[in-house]
């Protein structure tokens, strides 16, 4: 048995162990001392499907409409048992607010407390207990009216037991996330209710640590995962915030680490106001990135340079996010993407080039896949990934990311007509002696994108390696993919016979990919990956495909934005932009 496999074994124990010992508390609570104002956002939609006993999460729908209880329904898999221990949904039940709203979230709060309220599922856990004391907290007016005494005694018996196993494991929780959600819970609850006023103080002072410890100096999480981030700031401004009504100072490293993350979120935020999608982070919620920084209400300014690991060119309406680091490391790297160089882009409201997203929900063959480079608009070479996946854990099934590109030389500036990404990463010379360097060049009115990808042989050892992986091939080549994967919203056809492709945006907005003609053009079948849907969206892909034969191979490659007339739709420009150039 390997150390993380025994580790997630004795945590489970410990935290059944704490469970059963908090519920037997004698510490009573008959009250609010006062009740934060309700921050979370739910989903009117999502909350009338739920109320219908439609039960989507984590990818798996579960028809129930005659359930009597939603903890009698049989979960398929341990994420969809999660989400319904974490009561993220009962956001959703009061955005809908009314009767039939009430009495749903009521009927499934106290079926909770019947089930699992003595210290027994997989809701014991520090981060889902901070996640659902934070729920009940916020909504405690909505699922106490018209409740009995006997049933309120109940509710805040419930929250005191589970106010008392946080304050005993929250250390269990897994560093980022996971202890940002235990703490703000037990400083929602320590603030709140009578008689836990001596739970917040420990909190308080723990939180700020841990944005010491987990927030770096670029306003970045170790995950480099951009919806983490947006979850961990949302969390600590609803603590600060918390703080505030109830008349406490919020210490400054907490401060500090929101004014840190706020500036990188506005680089991760894309035109239409979603989130890059890297690393395992989807787009966020439909508006919830805006309202986060709108309620933080930091003004500071868009870094230059890097911020957690990626650039970002944005002029007009038009916005390109790059990854520009090495994948994350260490325990991080269970959940990290071989997406070095891969780039996104949107259009206004629109996202034209995508990456495909986390396949987490849709189980391990998706979840592999969505981590690989091909599944990324960047660069594949031989038919690998920049960086591999180690054997899956006996026991957790856990795969770490290893071989990764370790040196990424990045340098971001003007020029004549736009600004300009270059990078670099060495994540194929191990495999191939090939050093993968990429040039972006967004123009300044926003209206066009040219790329050049570079595969390099540079020192003689690389150059010696690389000889010998053409010894291999029998001098035939070593085959290179750069791919554009396009939202599944976009219809692309291939124009010119074969040496264009238009795409065309819903909102009648016209792009044209061109290439310098040497290598193969051509549209492939792709996928986007979205949580919270039954399966993954059919979309295509833009590929771009040749060999490498010497020690110096490039490919230029340009998205431009067609130009409105009174006729109709005509291409900037007409000519090959490739025509004069060497």
């Amino acid at each position: 048995m390997t150390s993380t496999s025994f580790n997630a074994r004795k945590t489970r124990f410990l935290n059944q162990w704490h469970a059963r010992a908090a519920t037997k508390t004698r510490t009573k609570a008959t009250g609010f001392v006062s009740s934060p104002e309700p921050r979370t956002i739910g989903s009117f939609a999502r909350g009338r499907q739920l109320i219908a006993g439609n039960l989507l999460f984590s990818g798996s729908l579960i028809e129930a409409p005659d359930a009597s209880s939603l903890w009698d329904v049989a979960t398929p898999d341990q994420d969809f048992a999660r989400d319904l221990h974490g009561f993220a949904w009962m956001d959703d039940l009061a955005a809908v607010g009314d009767v039939c709203a009430r009495a749903t979230a009521q009927r499934w709060l106290w079926g909770w407390i019947d089930h699992y309220g003595k210290g027994r599922g997989i809701g014991w856990t520090a981060d889902l207990t901070g996640r659902r004391l934070i729920r009940w907290i916020n909504h405690a007016l909505f699922v106490l009216r018209g409740t009995s005494q006997n049933e309120s005694d109940i509710f805040y018996r419930s929250l005191v037991e589970q106010t008392d196993f946080l304050s005993r494991r929250w250390h269990a929780a897994a560093p980022g996330l996971p202890r940002f959600e235990a703490l703000t819970g037990l400083i929602y609850a320590g603030l709140s209710l009578e008689g836990q006023e001596a739970r917040a103080d420990p909190a308080i002072k723990a939180l700020a640590r841990e944005c010491e410890a987990q927030i770096d100096a670029q306003g970045g999480l170790p995950t480099r995962n951009p919806e983490e981030l947006l979850h961990a700031f949302t969390l600590l401004t609803w603590a600060a915030a918390a703080l505030s009504d109830a008349g406490r100072g919020t210490p400054a490293a907490h401060m500090e680490a929101i004014e840190r993350i706020a500036p990188t979120l506005r680089t991760l935020r894309h035109a239409d106001g979603g989130l890059a999608r890297f690393h395992g982070g989807g787009r966020g919620a439909e508006g919830w990135l805006d309202h986060a920084l709108a309620t933080a209400k930091i003004k500071t300014r868009q870094p230059d340079g890097l911020s957690m690991g990626y650039a970002r060119l944005s002029a007009g309406r038009t916005s390109v996010i790059v990854d520009a680091s090495p994948p994350p490391g260490g325990a991080a790297s269970f959940n990290a993407h071989a997406s070095t160089l891969a780039f996104e882009l949107t259009s206004g409201r629109r996202p034209l080039v995508v990456n495909c997203g986390p396949g987490d929900s849709f189980g391990a063959d998706w979840r592999r896949a969505g981590r690989a480079t091909p599944s990324h608009s960047g660069l594949s070479l031989g038919g690998y990934s920049s960086a591999r996946l180690a054997e899956p854990d006996r026991y957790t099934g856990a795969e770490a990311l290893i071989e990764c590109p370790t040196y990424v030389p990045v340098e971001i500036g003007s020029v004549g007509d736009g600004t300009q990404f270059q990078g670099g990463h060495n994540g194929y010379v191990a495999g191939f002696g090939l050093t993968h360097a990429r040039s972006l060049e967004l123009a300044h009115d926003g209206r066009g994108l040219a790329g050049e990808d570079m595969l390099l042989a540079i020192e003689e050892a690389e150059k010696r390696a690389f000889d010998r992986e053409m010894d291999a091939v029998k001098l035939g080549g070593i085959p290179f993919e750069i791919r554009f994967h396009l939202h599944p919203d976009v219809d692309a056809t291939v124009d010119l016979g074969g040496a264009a492709i238009s795409m065309a945006q819903k909102s009648g907005e016209i792009w044209v990919f061109r290439h310098d003609g040497t290598h193969k053009l051509s549209l492939e079948p792709s996928v986007y990956l979205e949580r919270n849907r039954l399966k993954p969206r059919a979309s295509v892909q833009i590929l771009l495909s040749g060999r490498v034969v010497d020690y110096a191979s490039r490919v230029r490659w340009s998205l431009s934005k067609a130009q409105e007339t009174a006729i109709g739709v005509r291409d900037l420009s007409l000519d090959d932009p490739y025509d004069d150039q060497d």
